[in-house]
This record gives structure tokens, C-alpha cells and sequence, in this order.
């Protein structure tokens, strides 16, 4: 991906100078330098880039594959209205699917753009695991993970420099954006949103761990999934959604193998 450009997303002073955001959804999230009207611009920025790279981000055209695009947006829906996401009318929460079976993979940038590869929506089995990888990627945005870590990583001193414009800086803080990777904490805290979320749906509320029991069925033969060089595979990831499910005390037990499967044939061979 080539180099965003970040002269615009210009952090204020007066963030810098509170070290916080004073937004009543941050509470207990940990400190954020950016504000919520800065991860906007950056999800906007990294997805004007992916929109202009169609060599690197084969996007898949939502017109000619209509059915695909309907049932993931469905699924994001039903996420989204499950009235535990915080930043649900705050975020954009746009989903493109990327055109590429060799990738399995999927994220979510600052400012809640999502992308899923068709490599991962085939390689899962039922809507309930799309609905738990999907949960943990609007878990990421919603808690704010990317530009939460870019302040633990970067302190004031740098984002000072980006406010004045200088080039090193930006180039460095664009550069550790395109390559972050989350902690286990943060994986830990989306997981767990990702079943807070699907806790009121029909949906089978650990759906992530069913993705994660086929990750593992693998074997260390095969090819690990893109998504764990970005997410990784802590141990008693799989009882952590099976434990959440319980302690939450969802009901949903649905997985929607017979639509999934009927969507996974609308997209492209």
C-alpha cells in the first residue's frame, strides 16, 4: 500500500494538552490522544487509498455480486443493532469485500471501515463464525485498539511533530498504522465484544470460536492464516468465547450453515 498521506489529519492542541479524550463512551478504555473526529479521518484516509489500489485491494463490485453484499451487510446489521455497539451512529461502519481467495483475512481501520477477504468468507462455515470474526473487527473499532495503541506507542512528543507538520513524524505514525498489530489484550477485548454483541441475536454468540477450531484443525502443515500474523492465537482464545458465552448468559444458538453456504457460491470462482 502506498504511504498515506496524514498532513490533514492534524491532531489539536487541546487533545494533546488534556492527554484524553473527554468522551463519555472512552471511559475505561485507556488514554486516546486522538479524538473520535480523527479516527473518522483516518478510516477515511486508508480507505481512499484501498479504493485507489485496486491492483493491491481487488475490491469485489457490490452491484454484479448484489447477493454477496446483501448477506454480509445483513450480518453487520445485525451487529449493529444489537444496541451494545457504543460507536454505532458515530462511525461510518462502510464493508467492501476484497476479491482475493489467497487471503484470509479481514480488518476493521479507525472510523469503522470493514473489509473481508473472499479467502476467509470461504474458508468459514456458517454465518454465525462471520458474525463473530465480524463482531471482533467492529470490536476493534469501537474500542478505539489502533489509535489507542498509536498513543501508548508515540506519546506527545512525536504527535507534537505532527502537528507541526513534520514530515519524519507522519511518515513514522503512517508507517506503525499500516503495520500494527494488536496486543493480546486488545485481542482478548474484542473477543469479548464480539460475543457482548451477538449476546441478544439469534446468532450462537461464541460463532469466533468456531473459526478458531478450524484454524486449529489445520495443523501446523498448512498455511497460517493472514489473520493471525495481525491477531494472534493466544492460548484458551476458544474457551475464552465458549466462557463469555456463559457468563453473559446469551441464548442464541442459530448458524445459519444452509444460507452461509448459498452465499459462499454467489461469489466468484
Amino acid at each position: 500500500m502506498k504511504k498515506i498521506t496524514l498532513y490533514s489529519f492534524i491532531l489539536t492542541a487541546s487533545v494533546i494538552t488534556s492527554c484524553g479524550v473527554a468522551n463519555e463512551k472512552n471511559k475505561g478504555k485507556g488514554i486516546n490522544l486522538f479524538t473520535v473526529q480523527q479516527d473518522r479521518d483516518l478510516g477515511a484516509q486508508v480507505a481512499a487509498e484501498i479504493d485507489g489500489n485496486p491492483a493491491q485491494y481487488p475490491l469485489l463490485d457490490s452491484i454484479k455480486y448484489k447477493e454477496a453484499y446483501q448477506y454480509v451487510y445483513k450480518v453487520r446489521d445485525n451487529i449493529l443493532n444489537s444496541g451494545k455497539v457504543d460507536f454505532k451512529d458515530d462511525f461510518k461502519w462502510r464493508l467492501r469485500i476484497i476479491n482475493d481467495d489467497n487471503t484470509m483475512n479481514a480488518f476493521c481501520t479507525p472510523g469503522g471501515y470493514i473489509y473481508i477477504y473472499t479467502g476467509i468468507l470461504k474458508f468459514m462455515e456458517s454465518e454465525d463464525q462471520l458474525a463473530g470474526v465480524m463482531g471482533h473487527e467492529i470490536g476493534h473499532a469501537d474500542m478505539r485498539h489502533s489509535t489507542r495503541q498509536m498513543t501508548t506507542m508515540f506519546g506527545v512528543q512525536l504527535l507534537e511533530q505532527v502537528i507541526l507538520g513534520n514530515p519524519n513524524a507522519v511518515t513514522q505514525i503512517t508507517n506503525a498504522l499500516l503495520n500494527l498489530k494488536n496486543s493480546r489484550k486488545h485481542e482478548e477485548e474484542a473477543d469479548e465484544r464480539s460475543v457482548m454483541y451477538l449476546c441478544p441475536t439469534s446468532y450462537n454468540a461464541a460463532g469466533g470460536a468456531g473459526f478458531f477450531q478450524k484454524i486449529e484443525s489445520l495443523g501446523s502443515s498448512q498455511k497460517v492464516p493472514e489473520f493471525l500474523s495481525t491477531h494472534p492465537n493466544s492460548e484458551g482464545r476458544i474457551d475464552h468465547f465458549l466462557n463469555s458465552k456463559i457468563t453473559m448468559g446469551c441464548a442464541g444458538d442459530k448458524d445459519y450453515k444452509y444460507e452461509y453456504k448459498r452465499m459462499v457460491n454467489s461469489l466468484p470462482k
